[in-house]
């Protein structure tokens, strides 16, 4: 048997260091592909709530899910926040867009999506500038949004 003069724990360290550094790139690439696909889930829920779908908003959600609004209402569970999010849209005109600015995943299978949220000037309403965080599970192999948390920006405390 031919030694290369390395102790056994040695080559099973190095054999762990090179299948650290091959598996880095992948998990790195599957963190920015759940990534992409928060962004998509928050991306389809905009366009559902400006076409008014409740359909499409629906299966966005988890059965639980919540939303607490910048105006302070709690809407609890897909049946009060589907219909509470189409009628605040509707009395809020302006155009709304969300720019997710960081995704991190706490646990398998959880997201929290922060970003900021604009609701666009309309009908003499000025526009609103606002920040919300996005929870979501992975649910039957798909993102769904289990929490909304949308905030006014307060003044830096003195």
């Amino acid at each position: 048997m031919r030694t290369t003069g390395r102790a056994p724990w040695q080559t099973v360290m190095s054999v762990l260091a090179v299948a650290v550094a091959l598996a880095a790139p992948a998990a790195q690439q599957k963190t920015m592909d759940e990534g992409e696909a928060i962004r998509e889930v928050v991306r389809r829920y905009t366009a559902a709530r400006e076409r008014g779908d409740a359909t499409a908003l629906t299966a966005l959600f988890t059965e639980d899910a919540d939303q607490l609004t910048s105006s302070g209402e709690w809407r609890r569970g897909r049946a009060q926040l589907v219909p509470g999010t189409l009628a605040s849209s509707k009395s809020n005109t302006g155009t709304r867009t969300i720019t997710i600015k960081t995704v991190r995943f706490p646990a398998p299978g959880v997201a929290i999506a922060d970003g900021e949220y604009v609701i666009a000037a309309s009908q003499g309403a000025a526009a609103r500038n606002m920040w919300t965080s996005f929870v979501m599970v992975r649910s039957e192999g798909q993102w769904r949004i289990s929490a909304i948390r949308n905030m006014l920006p307060a003044a830096p405390a003195p």
